[in-house]
């Protein structure tokens, strides 16, 4: 079993909260599935794609509990990253941090659990 982790707005996850459901952000909705990190990418995930965006949570998730939806595909460098294909139900998630920026406006993910 590995965690795995959905960087998101505040406002995405409460809104994902309030129906059950969470359909992707715009990339994941434009790519056809919902991007997930492993604890071991996701400071590389943060630095690239949500550096400057102030109230970010991450959310972890158990990949068993995903499902079949949920396939590992090679992309950055060759590395393997969990995609979700199909809606995240929220009620899923273990985990909910709130993200702090560093001075630069970088994400700050370092202390997740594997």
């Amino acid at each position: 079993m590995t965690r795995v982790y959905k960087l998101l707005t505040r406002a995405e996850w409460s809104e994902a909260e309030a129906t059950g459901l969470f359909e992707g952000s715009p990339v994941d909705l434009a790519d056809g599935f919902i991007h997930f990190s492993t604890a071991a990418q996701a400071p590389e995930t943060g630095r690239r794609y949500f550096s400057g965006i102030a109230d970010l949570v991450i959310v972890g998730f158990e990949d068993t509990a995903l499902g079949a939806g949920l396939t590992w595909e090679p992309s950055r460098g060759g590395d393997l990253f969990p995609h979700l294909y199909g809606p995240l139900p929220t009620a899923l998630a273990v985990e909910v941090k709130d993200v702090a920026l560093d001075a630069d406006g970088v994400p700050q993910l370092s202390e997740l659990e594997a």
